[in-house]
């Protein structure tokens, strides 16, 4: 079986290695000594000032909803994964939905303004298969009407944009460490933000709210462990061999696919992508479910990543149009990609594509 997605191990003896430490401190949670280095390690590898382990990529969005106070309307991207929209449910405020601009698949700015109301606290943008959103005039918005911005970086880990981090821009960025991520540490996420005051609120949120006997704020556990860290220490030296392996892989898919009816993402010159995942779009919804079960058939797993368009869930009670989101959540199809994935492999998967179109 060839799954869309395949998680990394590192050699067992690397992963034994961090494993001794933890038996010899017998430090198992609670910010131990493999959590602050990986912390500082993973500043110093995407180059920004403040970073908080926590223990997966949807505690981190609660945490930055409720670190900037936010009430009300968040003006959110409809193309994302569910936790995007979940979160700001959970935090009890209202999702608003803007469409999505076509090419870069990421919120559009020019339909944001015209929904912002007297109850919008924030902008929610997603960094979508770490394509980035459009920065500059999603800030310039929020600063116009005084609104936070959250971006989604599940995506992103290690994109940059004219050599800056991606995670430079908003007031707080999130990022998971999934088991299916490029980087991961089986379950895991991060919260970044520029502001140190801001750091140290989410450091509380996300420890119960107390240092030691004295009490701050309500929090919760949001921590991770020792063991997550250590995963995540195994990985983190290899993540830029992973995304030039991923890069020759996303090279032979167009190569091979580039004469069917497909198209694929435009990444900008002025972006250092990180080839997190392979999405393709179809010409209409019944050639993406024709290819997706002669695949399946074959044992090699797809995924609608995304569908549904969220302002379709079945959960959200005000109606939403996004006809650009509705259009291509039925069209995208995210194949295997993964940089163990065998020459052999992708070629059986390219014959079977192509087979199911001739068909």
């Amino acid at each position: 079986m060839i799954n869309v997605t395949k998680s990394y191990l590192p050699p067992f003896e690397e992963y034994q290695a961090y494993l001794k430490k933890i038996w010899s401190t017998s430090w198992l949670t609670n910010q131990g000594p493999l959590v602050t280095e990986l912390e500082q390690k993973l500043k110093e590898f995407l180059g920004i000032t403040n970073l908080l382990f926590v223990s997966n990529g949807t505690i981190a969005l609660q945490l930055a909803i409720k670190a900037l106070d936010l009430k009300g309307e968040i003006i959110t991207t409809p193309f994302s994964y569910v936790a995007t929209t979940t979160s700001i449910i959970w935090e009890n405020c209202t999702p608003i939905f803007a469409d999505i601009d076509p090419k870069c698949l990421c919120i559009n700015p020019k339909k944001i303004e015209k929904l912002i109301t007297k109850k919008t606290s924030a902008i929610m943008a997603t960094h979508v298969f770490g394509i980035p959103c459009a920065v500059e005039a999603i800030e310039h918005i929020a600063k116009i009407f005084n609104l936070k911005v959250i971006y989604d970086g599940a995506h992103a880990f290690g994109v940059k944009i004219n050599n800056k981090s991606i995670f430079e821009y908003g007031d707080i960025s999130t990022l998971s460490f999934h088991a299916t991520k490029l980087f991961h540490t089986v379950e895991g996420g991060a919260v970044i933000v520029k502001s140190d005051k801001l750091n140290k609120k989410i450091f509380l949120l996300k420890s119960f709210g107390h240092l030691g006997d004295e009490h701050f704020l309500a929090g919760i556990n949001g921590k991770n462990s020792e063991f997550h860290a250590a995963m995540g220490l195994c990985n983190l030296p290899k993540i830029n061999d992973f995304i030039l392996q991923r890069k020759a892989i996303a090279a032979i898919y167009l190569s091979e696919l580039k004469s069917l009816p497909l198209t694929f993402p435009e990444i900008p010159e002025y972006v250092e992508y990180n080839y997190s995942y392979f999405p393709v779009f179809f010409s209409n919804e019944n050639e993406l479910i024709n290819v997706k079960k002669d695949l399946a058939k074959h044992e090699i797993n797809t995924r609608r990543y995304f569908y549904p368009s969220l302002n379709k869930l079945p959960y959200i009670n005000s109606k939403f149009s996004c006809p650009v989101s509705e259009d291509i959540a039925k069209r995208v199809l995210c194949l295997p990609f993964y940089q163990q994935l065998t020459l052999q492999e992708i070629n059986r998967i390219c014959t079977l594509i192509k087979k199911s179109f001739n068909r």
